[in-house]
Order: C-alpha cells, then structure tokens, then sequence
C-alpha cells in the first residue's frame, strides 16, 4: 500500500486538520496530497501506519466464525470475538465520535460493512453471521397492543411484542438471519426493569417467538478491573449445546486488582505521546485535578446530602481501593471515582487513558476523540475481560466449520 493510498484512509477516519495535527504539518498539505497535487515525504507512510491507523494488518484468510457488532459502541465485544478467531462483518454505531474511536482501532476488510442508525438497515442487508453481538439500550416495551389482540382472538408475535424498542432491531435480524449464537449485554436493573416485565419480553421473545437456547447471569467487572460494575449477559444458541455458566473462569473477586493497577506509573515508562501527561516522569496533567471551587462544591454537596441521610457523594478513592461505576456523565465533574492526591492537593479525576484501563482496554487502544467524548464512551462500554471469558466460554461450542462441511 503506497503513501498516498494510506492518506486516502487516514481521511476516511479523520478530518484533514486531524491528519496534519498528528502528522505535524499543515492541512492544507494534506489536501494537496489527497489531491495528488505534491508528494509526500518518505517518512509520511510510517507515520500514518503509527499514528492514525489500527495497529496490525488487515485480516486476511480464513476466520473460525463470521460476527456482527450492533450498538457497537468503540467495540469493546468485537475485541473479545476477534481474540476467538472470529471476523466482524458488519457494524452498526450511530454516533460518530464512537464511530471515530472504532475506526481508530480495527481494521476493516472489503467484506466488512459499517452502518450508522440500525433502525434503517433492513435486514436483508446484514450479511451472514455465526454470531450477532449486541449491547442495545434498555427501553420499556408496550403490552397494551398484546392485550388488545389477545382479547380480539388475533395473532401476535416478537414484532407487536417490541415494536419501537431497540431490542426489535435484534431480534428482527436474529428472526431473518438465524445466527448460530447471540451475546447480548445489558446494565444489571435491566432484570427489574419495568417491574421485570422488559426482561421477560426479551426472554421469551428470545425463546418462545426466535427459538433460541438462552441462558443469562449478572456478572461483576470487580472479577477483572478495579471496578464495582455489575452487567446482564445473555447467551443464546440456535442449536442445543452443552454450555453452562458452571464452565465461565472468572478470577476471585475477593483478590481482584487494585486502581494501582491502572493509574498513571508516573516514573516516565508511560508513552511520552499520550496528552494526560507530561515531562519526563510522565506526571498527570494538572488540568485533570480539580479546581477549588469544584472541590469545595463537591464536599458540600456531599454534606448537604448526609444531613438528609441520603448517600449521594463523591467517591474519594486511592490506588488500594476499588472504583466505583464508571458512568457516561464522568466528564461532568468525575465525582463517582476521585483519586486522592493527599492533603496539600485536591483530587483528580480519571484521565481517559486511566478510564481505558479501567475497562479493560490494553494500552495500544487509541483514543482519537477530546477528553469528554473519551470519558462518555468508556462510561458506556463494556468491560472488555468480561466479554472476553464468556467469548472464550462460547467459541468452542459454534462448530461452524463442521456446519459448513455438512452444508
């Protein structure tokens, strides 16, 4: 792959000013390379490869499974299948800087697609797949139509049933393309959600109306990451297999890590490129400690609520402690997990790196969005070990190659 053919998917992910930031030129030089209207240097080609493309080459032979990733977020699932041998085929993400943030980090084949709102991607127009991953949005589900038609005598299915919902875009693509397995993931009050009459829609939808073998537990991402995060997984095979949750290896969460394990070393063994840091012993930026007024306002805030005998505060922690839940609004003022930085200094947040790690994210994920856009997508991620045990737990019971021989 030539130079310019490099730039040429440099720009598909990025703006020109993004590009030139990174290359540390001007825009308008790379446009006029995108134009072919001067050439660049030798040095442009690897600079691009390290610093804007995903890490590796493009994936190329034969994949032990084909899977596609709905409401895919900056793809925390599509890491735990690809380590399984299994290639996306087709992605669905509507918002573009969780868009960006995957593009920063996969590569995507000539036979892979990326859609935008899955509401308007007809289901004859997802490809194939063994496996369909999905962390759909919980939304309540109407039963007044239901009642309506049963007391009419009528019949009714999983359409009727979520129509509206994000969850019938699952399962209209699960009904039109009868995938091998699913893996869906939700937050945990999805169970008691509606007066678990969301839950059991999705279930009996999955097995009743779909056909499906479905088994789902909540697990805690304490077992893997210094973090109190406790999610629904829900797991469904086409065909009768042996799968049980008896099988899933999950490290005791009693010895689980510590925020140690994922702050900043600060002793300069940290990427010297990364922003949230800076000099040579790679200190956390100052901006992410929290100004006085700030931090004046959070202790109120929290006294004022202790006098009403409510719980709601900050959440000073230290490297020996465990985090609370990393939530989408982080970037507000980070008050759920605050580092301690000892009496003669406020606390900080998080950096966005830290958020990674604290979702399981290695550290050769790039993050190619601002700070607050960064801190809302690891808020709404899943924790990438978690995903990657139950993959681990599933891949060997698709048998797609034997399905494939049969057929």
């Amino acid at each position: 792959m030539d130079t310019y053919e490099l730039i040429d998917i440099a720009l598909q992910r990025f703006s020109p000013k993004e590009v030139a930031t990174a290359l540390g030129v001007d825009p308008k030089t790379v446009r006029r390379w995108h134009a072919r209207e001067s050439e660049p240097k030798p040095y442009v080609a690897d600079a691009i490869r390290q610093r804007l493309l995903p890490f590796g080459e493009p994936p190329s032979g034969p994949a032990a499974f084909r899977f596609i990733d709905l409401f895919a977020g900056i793809g925390g699932m599509r890491i735990a299948f690809e380590k399984q041998g299994g290639r996306c085929v087709f992605t669905s993400e509507w918002d573009d800087y969780a868009r960006k943030t995957y593009a920063a980090n996969f590569h995507d084949g000539a036979e892979h697609t990326f859609a935008g709102d899955i509401t308007q991607v007809h289901e004859d127009n997802v490809p194939d797949h063994d496996v369909l991953l999905a962390g759909f949005p919980c939304q309540p589900f109407s039963i007044a139509g239901v009642s309506k038609k049963n007391a009419l005598g009528r019949p009714h299915g999983f359409a009727d049933k979520t129509q509206g919902t994000l969850f019938f875009d699952v399962a209209r693509i699960i009904a039109a393309k009868q995938p091998k397995a699913f893996l869906l993931e939700n937050v945990k009050n999805l169970i008691s959600h509606d007066k678990g009459r969301t839950f059991s829609t999705i279930i009996d939808v999955l097995r009743n109306e779909l056909g499906y073998h479905v088994w789902h537990k909540v697990i805690n991402g304490k077992h893997f990451v210094p973090q109190n995060r406790e999610r629904i997984i829900i797991v469904g095979f086409r065909d009768p297999v042996d799968f049980s949750w008896e099988n899933l290896e999950l490290p005791p969460i009693e010895s689980g890590p510590k925020l140690d394990s994922i702050l900043h070393r600060e002793d300069g063994t940290d990427p010297a490129e990364w922003h949230c840091i800076e000099g040579a012993r790679g200190k956390v930026t100052p901006k992410y400690t929290l100004s006085e007024k700030l931090w004046v306002y959070l202790q109120n805030y929290a006294a004022e609520h202790r006098r009403k005998g409510n719980g709601f505060g900050f959440g000073l922690v230290s490297g020996k402690d465990t985090a609370r839940t990393l939530s989408a609004r982080y970037y507000k003022d980070g008050s759920e997990i605050l580092i301690d930085q000892g009496r003669r200094k406020n606390p900080r947040r998080l950096t966005p790196r830290e958020c990674a790690r604290l979702m399981g994210f290695e550290d050769s994920f790039r993050i190619p969005v601002s700070d607050t856009r960064a801190y809302k997508q690891f808020g709404n991620s899943v924790v990438v070990p978690v995903i990657s045990s139950v993959a681990e737990l599933m891949a060997p019971l698709l048998d797609v190659e034997a399905e494939r021989k049969a057929a």
